[in-house]
Protein backbone atom coordinates (compact mmCIF):
# COMPACT_ATOMS: atom_id res chain seq x y z
CA UNK A 1 0.00 0.00 0.00
CA UNK A 2 0.98 3.41 -1.27
CA UNK A 3 2.23 5.86 2.20
CA UNK A 4 0.03 8.46 2.68
CA UNK A 5 3.00 10.66 4.04
CA UNK A 6 6.57 11.06 2.95
CA UNK A 7 9.23 10.30 5.60
CA UNK A 8 9.06 14.01 6.86
CA UNK A 9 5.78 13.29 8.00
CA UNK A 10 4.25 15.97 5.10
CA UNK A 11 1.33 14.37 3.44
CA UNK A 12 2.18 12.72 0.19
CA UNK A 13 -0.67 14.83 -1.91
CA UNK A 14 0.59 17.93 -0.56
CA UNK A 15 3.92 17.47 -1.98
CA UNK A 16 2.64 15.89 -4.91
CA UNK A 17 0.56 18.84 -5.93
CA UNK A 18 3.46 21.40 -4.67
CA UNK A 19 5.63 19.49 -7.18
CA UNK A 20 2.91 19.62 -9.95
CA UNK A 21 2.77 23.63 -9.60
CA UNK A 22 6.27 23.57 -9.67
CA UNK A 23 6.44 21.39 -13.15
CA UNK A 24 3.57 23.52 -14.54
CA UNK A 25 4.73 26.75 -13.92
CA UNK A 26 8.10 25.15 -15.53
CA UNK A 27 6.60 24.13 -18.31
CA UNK A 28 4.00 27.72 -18.60
CA UNK A 29 7.31 30.06 -19.03
CA UNK A 30 8.13 27.71 -22.51
CA UNK A 31 5.43 29.98 -24.15
CA UNK A 32 7.25 33.28 -23.84
CA UNK A 33 10.55 32.08 -23.92
CA UNK A 34 9.69 30.22 -27.63
CA UNK A 35 7.93 32.90 -28.63
CA UNK A 36 11.03 35.36 -28.12
CA UNK A 37 13.21 32.48 -29.95
CA UNK A 38 10.94 32.47 -32.82
CA UNK A 39 10.55 35.93 -33.21
CA UNK A 40 14.50 36.18 -33.48
CA UNK A 41 14.83 34.11 -36.81
CA UNK A 42 14.41 30.57 -35.14
CA UNK A 43 11.74 27.96 -36.15
CA UNK A 44 9.39 26.20 -33.54
CA UNK A 45 10.88 22.81 -34.90
CA UNK A 46 14.41 23.39 -34.28
CA UNK A 47 13.49 25.31 -30.50
CA UNK A 48 11.60 22.84 -29.04
CA UNK A 49 14.60 20.25 -30.98
CA UNK A 50 17.38 22.17 -28.60
CA UNK A 51 15.09 22.36 -25.73
CA UNK A 52 14.32 18.83 -25.07
CA UNK A 53 17.88 17.85 -26.25
CA UNK A 54 19.45 20.18 -23.59
CA UNK A 55 16.72 18.89 -20.55
CA UNK A 56 18.53 15.50 -21.60
CA UNK A 57 22.18 16.46 -21.24
CA UNK A 58 20.87 18.39 -18.08
CA UNK A 59 19.73 14.95 -16.78
CA UNK A 60 21.62 12.28 -18.41
CA UNK A 61 24.21 12.30 -15.19
CA UNK A 62 21.58 12.34 -12.36
CA UNK A 63 19.20 10.06 -14.35
CA UNK A 64 22.00 7.51 -14.51
CA UNK A 65 22.84 7.87 -10.76
CA UNK A 66 18.94 7.67 -10.14
CA UNK A 67 18.38 4.21 -11.73
CA UNK A 68 21.86 2.74 -10.49
CA UNK A 69 20.76 3.64 -7.10
CA UNK A 70 16.90 2.78 -7.25
CA UNK A 71 15.77 0.96 -3.98
CA UNK A 72 13.26 -0.94 -5.89
CA UNK A 73 14.00 -3.57 -8.03
CA UNK A 74 12.78 -3.97 -11.74
CA UNK A 75 9.51 -5.80 -12.66
CA UNK A 76 9.62 -9.34 -14.20
CA UNK A 77 9.76 -7.79 -17.44
CA UNK A 78 13.60 -6.58 -16.44
CA UNK A 79 15.29 -4.73 -19.40
CA UNK A 80 13.02 -5.27 -22.07
CA UNK A 81 9.95 -3.72 -20.81
CA UNK A 82 11.99 -0.80 -19.48
CA UNK A 83 13.09 0.06 -23.00
CA UNK A 84 9.40 -0.71 -23.80
CA UNK A 85 8.22 2.32 -20.98
CA UNK A 86 11.02 4.90 -22.25
CA UNK A 87 10.25 4.36 -25.86
CA UNK A 88 6.82 5.14 -25.28
CA UNK A 89 7.45 7.81 -22.72
CA UNK A 90 9.62 9.21 -25.37
CA UNK A 91 7.69 8.96 -28.41
CA UNK A 92 4.55 9.55 -27.46
CA UNK A 93 5.09 12.21 -24.21
CA UNK A 94 8.00 14.52 -25.26
CA UNK A 95 8.53 13.87 -29.19
CA UNK A 96 4.67 12.59 -30.42
CA UNK A 97 3.26 15.64 -28.68
CA UNK A 98 5.29 18.22 -29.41
CA UNK A 99 5.23 17.02 -33.08
CA UNK A 100 1.31 17.22 -33.41
CA UNK A 101 0.48 20.19 -31.37
CA UNK A 102 3.29 22.33 -33.92
CA UNK A 103 1.10 20.62 -37.04
CA UNK A 104 -2.09 21.09 -35.02
CA UNK A 105 -1.51 25.03 -34.92
CA UNK A 106 -0.51 25.49 -38.59
CA UNK A 107 -3.97 24.55 -39.28
CA UNK A 108 -5.91 25.71 -36.17
CA UNK A 109 -6.13 28.49 -34.09
CA UNK A 110 -3.88 28.59 -31.11
CA UNK A 111 -6.20 28.49 -28.50
CA UNK A 112 -8.58 25.79 -30.50
CA UNK A 113 -5.56 23.67 -30.56
CA UNK A 114 -4.73 23.98 -27.08
CA UNK A 115 -8.11 23.33 -25.96
CA UNK A 116 -8.37 20.28 -27.78
CA UNK A 117 -4.90 19.22 -26.32
CA UNK A 118 -5.83 19.68 -22.54
CA UNK A 119 -8.83 17.69 -22.78
CA UNK A 120 -6.27 14.78 -21.56
CA UNK A 121 -7.08 15.13 -18.33
CA UNK A 122 -10.94 13.11 -19.52
CA UNK A 123 -9.27 10.84 -21.64
CA UNK A 124 -6.95 10.01 -18.88
CA UNK A 125 -10.24 9.72 -16.80
CA UNK A 126 -12.01 7.40 -19.43
CA UNK A 127 -8.74 5.49 -19.69
CA UNK A 128 -7.79 4.30 -15.72
CA UNK A 129 -11.97 3.76 -15.91
CA UNK A 130 -11.82 1.32 -18.46
CA UNK A 131 -8.32 -0.14 -18.23
CA UNK A 132 -8.11 -0.21 -14.35
CA UNK A 133 -11.85 0.04 -13.48
CA UNK A 134 -11.27 3.05 -11.69
CA UNK A 135 -14.39 5.03 -12.02
CA UNK A 136 -14.41 8.28 -11.63
CA UNK A 137 -16.81 9.85 -8.53
CA UNK A 138 -19.13 12.36 -9.22
CA UNK A 139 -17.15 14.99 -7.47
CA UNK A 140 -14.46 13.90 -9.93
CA UNK A 141 -16.87 14.31 -13.54
CA UNK A 142 -17.89 17.92 -11.82
CA UNK A 143 -14.57 18.92 -11.25
CA UNK A 144 -13.44 17.95 -14.92
CA UNK A 145 -16.40 19.62 -16.52
CA UNK A 146 -15.51 22.15 -13.81
CA UNK A 147 -11.55 22.65 -15.60
CA UNK A 148 -12.36 21.83 -19.30
CA UNK A 149 -15.21 24.42 -18.64
CA UNK A 150 -12.43 27.23 -17.19
CA UNK A 151 -9.80 26.33 -19.61
CA UNK A 152 -12.20 27.41 -22.85
CA UNK A 153 -12.59 30.87 -20.98
CA UNK A 154 -8.59 31.02 -20.17
CA UNK A 155 -8.06 30.25 -23.77
CA UNK A 156 -10.57 33.15 -24.67
CA UNK A 157 -11.83 31.54 -27.63
CA UNK A 158 -13.86 34.47 -29.11
CA UNK A 159 -15.30 35.38 -32.73
CA UNK A 160 -14.93 33.31 -35.51
CA UNK A 161 -12.84 29.99 -35.21
CA UNK A 162 -11.90 28.44 -38.31
CA UNK A 163 -11.72 24.40 -38.21
CA UNK A 164 -10.28 22.19 -40.15
CA UNK A 165 -10.45 18.02 -39.99
CA UNK A 166 -6.83 17.44 -40.47
CA UNK A 167 -5.66 19.80 -37.80
CA UNK A 168 -8.48 18.82 -35.11
CA UNK A 169 -6.71 14.96 -36.18
CA UNK A 170 -2.96 16.48 -35.23
CA UNK A 171 -4.62 18.35 -32.04
CA UNK A 172 -6.30 14.97 -31.00
CA UNK A 173 -2.91 13.21 -31.60
CA UNK A 174 -1.40 16.09 -29.32
CA UNK A 175 -3.99 15.16 -26.69
CA UNK A 176 -3.17 11.48 -26.58
CA UNK A 177 0.57 12.46 -26.44
CA UNK A 178 0.08 14.28 -23.36
CA UNK A 179 -2.29 11.59 -21.69
CA UNK A 180 0.20 9.29 -21.92
CA UNK A 181 2.50 11.60 -20.42
CA UNK A 182 0.23 11.61 -17.33
CA UNK A 183 -0.67 8.22 -17.36
CA UNK A 184 3.41 6.46 -17.69
CA UNK A 185 4.60 9.19 -15.33
CA UNK A 186 2.13 8.40 -12.48
CA UNK A 187 2.85 4.58 -12.77
CA UNK A 188 5.06 3.29 -10.09
CA UNK A 189 5.33 -0.50 -11.54
CA UNK A 190 7.89 0.53 -14.08
CA UNK A 191 10.57 0.44 -11.62
CA UNK A 192 12.44 3.93 -13.10
CA UNK A 193 13.17 6.41 -10.22
CA UNK A 194 11.47 9.80 -11.85
CA UNK A 195 14.88 11.38 -12.85
CA UNK A 196 15.84 8.23 -14.67
CA UNK A 197 12.40 8.06 -16.84
CA UNK A 198 12.58 11.91 -17.61
CA UNK A 199 16.30 11.46 -18.95
CA UNK A 200 15.83 8.66 -20.68
CA UNK A 201 12.29 10.08 -22.57
CA UNK A 202 13.73 13.36 -23.10
CA UNK A 203 16.93 11.78 -24.69
CA UNK A 204 14.75 9.73 -26.68
CA UNK A 205 12.32 12.52 -27.49
CA UNK A 206 15.70 14.56 -28.52
CA UNK A 207 16.76 11.74 -31.29
CA UNK A 208 12.90 11.38 -32.55
CA UNK A 209 12.55 15.04 -33.32
CA UNK A 210 16.42 15.40 -34.65
CA UNK A 211 15.56 13.12 -36.94
CA UNK A 212 11.68 14.20 -37.82
CA UNK A 213 13.89 17.60 -39.02
CA UNK A 214 16.49 15.59 -41.36
CA UNK A 215 13.70 14.33 -43.39
CA UNK A 216 12.13 17.50 -43.83
CA UNK A 217 8.99 16.33 -41.34
CA UNK A 218 10.13 18.87 -38.90
CA UNK A 219 11.37 22.66 -40.38
CA UNK A 220 14.73 23.86 -38.85
CA UNK A 221 15.93 27.10 -38.67
CA UNK A 222 18.23 28.72 -36.08
CA UNK A 223 19.66 32.18 -35.66
CA UNK A 224 22.29 33.48 -33.38
CA UNK A 225 20.62 37.34 -32.96
CA UNK A 226 19.97 38.68 -30.12
CA UNK A 227 16.33 38.13 -28.10
CA UNK A 228 14.05 40.17 -26.99
CA UNK A 229 12.12 39.20 -24.04
CA UNK A 230 10.26 41.71 -22.99
CA UNK A 231 12.28 44.82 -22.60
CA UNK A 232 15.88 42.56 -22.10
CA UNK A 233 18.12 42.19 -24.73
CA UNK A 234 19.42 38.67 -24.37
CA UNK A 235 21.97 36.60 -26.11
CA UNK A 236 20.49 33.79 -28.50
CA UNK A 237 21.73 30.86 -26.06
CA UNK A 238 20.24 32.67 -22.75
CA UNK A 239 16.08 32.01 -23.72
CA UNK A 240 18.10 28.48 -24.77
CA UNK A 241 19.23 27.36 -22.06
CA UNK A 242 16.47 28.81 -19.61
CA UNK A 243 14.36 26.42 -22.06
CA UNK A 244 16.26 23.08 -21.44
CA UNK A 245 16.68 23.43 -17.54
CA UNK A 246 13.73 24.94 -16.87
CA UNK A 247 11.23 24.11 -18.87
CA UNK A 248 12.34 20.40 -19.73
CA UNK A 249 14.83 18.81 -17.07
CA UNK A 250 13.19 20.62 -14.59
CA UNK A 251 9.55 20.48 -15.38
CA UNK A 252 9.36 17.29 -16.60
CA UNK A 253 11.42 15.84 -13.70
CA UNK A 254 8.93 17.52 -10.90
CA UNK A 255 6.19 16.29 -13.23
CA UNK A 256 7.02 12.89 -13.17
CA UNK A 257 7.74 12.83 -9.13
CA UNK A 258 4.21 14.49 -8.69
CA UNK A 259 2.36 11.59 -11.09
CA UNK A 260 3.54 9.22 -8.56
CA UNK A 261 2.34 11.14 -5.84
CA UNK A 262 -1.10 11.84 -7.42
CA UNK A 263 -1.93 9.43 -9.73
CA UNK A 264 -2.66 10.14 -13.41
CA UNK A 265 -5.96 11.46 -12.49
CA UNK A 266 -5.51 13.87 -10.03
CA UNK A 267 -1.91 14.85 -11.82
CA UNK A 268 -3.54 15.67 -15.55
CA UNK A 269 -5.72 18.10 -13.79
CA UNK A 270 -3.47 20.08 -11.61
CA UNK A 271 -1.24 20.11 -14.86
CA UNK A 272 -4.07 22.67 -16.06
CA UNK A 273 -2.87 25.23 -14.19
CA UNK A 274 0.42 25.50 -16.73
CA UNK A 275 -2.10 27.58 -18.82
CA UNK A 276 -2.30 29.79 -16.08
CA UNK A 277 1.06 30.22 -15.55
CA UNK A 278 1.60 31.04 -19.15
CA UNK A 279 -0.98 33.68 -19.00
CA UNK A 280 0.85 35.05 -15.94
CA UNK A 281 4.40 35.12 -17.50
CA UNK A 282 2.93 36.57 -20.77
CA UNK A 283 1.13 39.61 -18.57
CA UNK A 284 4.90 40.02 -16.69
CA UNK A 285 7.09 39.81 -19.33
CA UNK A 286 5.02 40.95 -22.20
CA UNK A 287 2.07 43.46 -20.44
CA UNK A 288 -0.24 41.24 -22.26
CA UNK A 289 -2.67 42.25 -19.60
CA UNK A 290 -5.25 38.55 -19.06
CA UNK A 291 -8.74 39.71 -19.79
CA UNK A 292 -11.66 39.30 -17.05
CA UNK A 293 -13.10 36.07 -18.23
CA UNK A 294 -9.82 34.79 -18.46
CA UNK A 295 -9.95 35.26 -14.29
CA UNK A 296 -13.14 33.52 -14.40
CA UNK A 297 -11.93 30.89 -16.61
CA UNK A 298 -8.60 30.60 -14.10
CA UNK A 299 -11.12 30.28 -10.98
CA UNK A 300 -12.80 27.97 -12.75
CA UNK A 301 -9.99 25.34 -13.16
CA UNK A 302 -8.68 26.14 -9.87
CA UNK A 303 -12.44 24.86 -8.47
CA UNK A 304 -12.26 21.84 -11.17
CA UNK A 305 -9.13 20.81 -9.27
CA UNK A 306 -10.46 20.79 -6.07
CA UNK A 307 -13.29 18.85 -6.80
CA UNK A 308 -11.52 16.12 -8.30
CA UNK A 309 -8.81 16.03 -5.66
CA UNK A 310 -11.59 15.86 -3.01
CA UNK A 311 -13.21 13.02 -5.32
CA UNK A 312 -10.17 11.16 -5.86
CA UNK A 313 -9.61 11.01 -1.73
CA UNK A 314 -9.31 8.28 -0.70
Amino acid sequence: MTPTTTTHGVPRPTVGITLALISSACFGISGVLARAMIESGWSAGATVTVRIALGAAVLAIPGLLAFRDRRAPLPARSATGTWWVLLAYGLLAVAGCQLAYFYAVTYLQVGVALLIEYTAPVAVLVWMWLRHAQRPTRLTVLGAALAIGGLALVLDLTGEVSMSTVGVLWALAAMVGAAAYFVISADERTGLPPLALAAGGLLIGAVALAAAGMVGALPMAASTSSVRVGDLSLPWWAPLLMLGVVSAAMAYAFGIAAGRMLGARVMSFVALSEVLFAVLFAWLALDELPAPVQLVGGLLIIAGVVFVRLGEAP
